[in-house]
């Protein structure tokens, strides 16, 4: 049993890397049912994958001016309520709504095996995606569409081979070399930025880094949020609280940084309580006064924003929805200071911080002092979040996907 409690917390990074069949492959050795070696030239075979498929001409003859644009979307095998995918599918979604039409297709799908059965997980786990948009398993499916898009690295390997379309682009939504060590799978990741694909990203940052050091011609979106679920509701006591989006299973969220933070604030501070969300903790030993609720809904998560003060959410990559979401409930994100960063949140809207436990817990316990100056932020805050939309932003994308067209169709 000792064996299977320690996979489980390893589920996540086996998931992403080697899907579903990988979870179960793991717990079968620890097991000693199975005796399988790892296998990575199986597991990287798609890297060494050079057959192109080529542009199909009767089709593109056919299609090339269609007044309804069809859209590839080639995308990696997803877990429910999936961050990455839920931008992802709202972005399809709100194209669908200016004329476009997509055509979705999973990469290496370890979990589907049919049509039918992803198609009705998605229409359950991703509610927010357009009904009449096309979802398919496998890309073996995938035909001539006017744009097709890589969504991660591992799939940006068979969109560079994909050749029957006009355009190919590149929806990134963070430097994923920075998901690994400095190894080989930093470097896979890395080189897909040379492989000529057209960047849309999700901020600034992301866009400037991969068009200065890849030469990536880039176009960027900004973040907004969902408004029927992240609004300011009056507070019910007046506890200190902080609330943090803690993930140690996601390295670049600095769960261990947060923690040493909140334990140096709470020995300041020890009337303070801190709210937890994002994983389950219940394996730390965390000794101050603290509530940690695990994995749970957005609905939940906007609840804890309203009773908290302010909300911690570092990140040593790009940004999340979540300092958007923490400013449209009324309370002030807590954010680490960098490029990555300053896109999206400043000295007015939010509170800037080093990456420095002890800085960190300073400029908390300042503001815990100071209520009148963080009732200011907070109020900036929601000043600017109610400024950002996802329809302005579809229409950004919109744009720069009809400029791509009308440049690459002379091309071909």
């Amino acid at each position: 049993m000792a064996k299977i409690k320690k996979m489980l917390k390893k589920i996540p990074k086996i998931m992403k890397q080697e899907g579903i069949g990988g979870i179960f492959r793991r717990v079968l050795q620890k097991l000693h049912l199975v005796t399988t070696k790892a296998d990575p030239l199986t597991l990287f075979k798609f890297i060494m994958d050079r057959k192109i498929i080529p542009l199909n001409k009767n089709d593109f003859e056919k299609h090339k001016n269609d007044q309804i644009k069809i859209l590839n979307w080639v995308i990696p095998e997803m877990g429910e309520g999936s961050g990455g995918h839920t931008t992802i599918f709202r972005f399809i979604s709100n194209l669908e709504k200016r004329g476009f039409h997509s055509r979705v297709y999973v990469f290496n799908a370890e979990s589907f095996f049919d049509n039918k059965s992803i198609r009705k997980f998605v229409a359950k786990a991703f509610p927010i995606l357009d009904s009449r948009v096309e979802v398919y398993y496998d890309v073996k499916y995938m035909k001539f569409g006017h744009a097709t898009f890589a969504t991660s690295w591992d799939t940006a390997y068979y969109v560079r081979n994909f050749n029957n379309t006009i355009s190919k682009f590149y929806f990134v939504q963070d430097f994923e070399p920075y998901f690994f060590a400095h190894g080989s799978e930093y470097q896979f990741a890395e080189n897909t930025y040379k492989f000529g694909l057209r960047g849309i990203t999700a901020g600034d940052w992301l866009k400037e880094k991969l068009n200065k050091e890849y030469g990536m011609k880039t176009d960027s979106f900004l973040f907004s949020y969902q408004r029927d679920v992240y609004y300011p509701v009056e507070r019910k006591d007046n506890t200190r609280r902080v609330f943090f989006y803690a993930r140690p299973v996601t390295p670049r969220r600095d769960f261990e940084l947060g923690l040493l933070a909140l334990n140096e604030l709470c020995r300041r501070m020890p009337d303070v309580e801190v709210v937890f969300a994002g994983w389950d903790l219940s394996d730390y030993v965390i000794p101050f006064k603290h509530e940690s609720l695990g994995v749970v809904t957005m609905q939940k998560l906007a609840e804890c924003y309203n009773r908290c003060d302010m909300c911690l959410v570092i990140s040593n990559t790009n940004l999340s929805l979540v300092p958007l979401e923490v400013m449209a409930c009324g309370s002030v994100a807590i954010c680490s200071k960098g490029e990555n960063s300053s896109w999206m949140v400043n000295e007015d809207n939010a509170v800037m911080v080093d990456y420095d436990p002890v800085d960190i817990a300073d400029k908390m316990e300042y503001y815990f002092n100071n209520p009148d100056e963080l009732k200011a932020i907070s109020k900036k805050g929601l000043d600017y979040v109610k400024n950002t939309s996802w329809e302005k932003e579809a229409d950004k994308v919109k744009c720069v996907i009809v400029k791509a067209l009308e440049e690459d169709i002379n091309l071909l």
